[in-house]
């Protein structure tokens, strides 16, 4: 803690881990079993518990609770950890839980996320790399999270499923079943609306491969082919480039089915 600045209104356990150049702000609480990777900055009237690692360069804003107890009715206080990467902003009022023996003990945070005012991150999601979970977005339990994915404000979605890279949420959005990459979806008991365009062209993703991506999406979604055949065709009819194995590996391994 030789090159941390830690206010002396916050109270910080001895035995946490402060990397160098962190700085905590008034009021804050920190638990014993936390690490705080370099450059972090942690703002007033933060909450840090429970077995939670940060990576270097996050920054987190007043009355967020990272790393608190799950909101499972089935945790019985197994050592479960939160395990957040490098760079992440996480904005007022966001929880995030640890995971539970039900979920393989671990919630995981990659790099670059923005999570905004209010949102929730349950027990045992999975979050990628890039991703803006919107004001008011709540994540049930067992969520996946892929990479490049936008989470409009006040989404739900429910437990155990799955959005893939490139998927955007739209407002409001109630999501019950997978959404795969690329795509986006929208309304209450969310359904598709083809795909997110927008969101490829930013990424600078080739205007032939946004082609191969829409024939992929009408083979799947608006053919009356049965999902194994679309799938097969996609595989036998168009090349074999890494945007479409992911988008139809991604369909051929959903539990919930996909949003249609």
């Amino acid at each position: 803690m030789s090159s941390s600045r830690v206010h002396p209104t916050a109270v910080v356990d001895s035995r946490a881990e402060l990397d160098d150049d962190v700085e905590i702000g008034p009021y804050c609480v920190v638990g014993a079993d936390v690490k705080i990777g370099k450059g972090c900055r942690i703002h007033s009237h933060v909450v840090l518990s429970g077995r939670t690692t940060l990576g270097a360069g996050n920054v987190i804003f007043p009355f967020a609770a990272v790393g608190t107890m799950p909101q499972d009715l089935k945790y019985k206080g197994e050592p479960s950890d939160l395990v957040i990467g490098e760079r992440n902003t996480i904005r007022e009022y966001v929880s995030l839980n640890p995971g539970t023996s039900g979920g393989g003990m671990i919630t995981r945070v990659g790099n670059q996320n923005l999570l905004m005012m209010q949102c929730h991150i349950a027990h045992d999601c999975i979050l990628g790399d890039r991703n803006v979970i919107a004001n008011g977005a709540t994540l049930g339990g067992h969520v996946v999270i892929e990479d490049f994915v936008i989470v409009g404000g006040l989404v739900g979605i429910h437990q155990f499923v799955r959005i893939g890279t490139g998927a955007i949420l739209g407002a409001g959005a109630m999501v019950s079943k997978d959404v795969p990459p690329y795509c986006s979806a929208t309304g209450d008991r969310a359904k598709l609306h083809g795909l997110n365009l927008e969101g490829l062209k930013r990424r600078g993703v080739d205007k032939s491969v946004i082609a191969l991506i829409r024939k992929a999406y009408r083979i799947v979604f608006q053919s009356a082919l049965r999902t194994e055949h679309a799938l097969k065709k996609i595989r036998e009819d168009l090349p074999a480039i890494p945007e479409l194995e992911k988008f139809v590996s991604f369909i051929a391994q959903s539990q919930r089915g996909v949003c249609r």
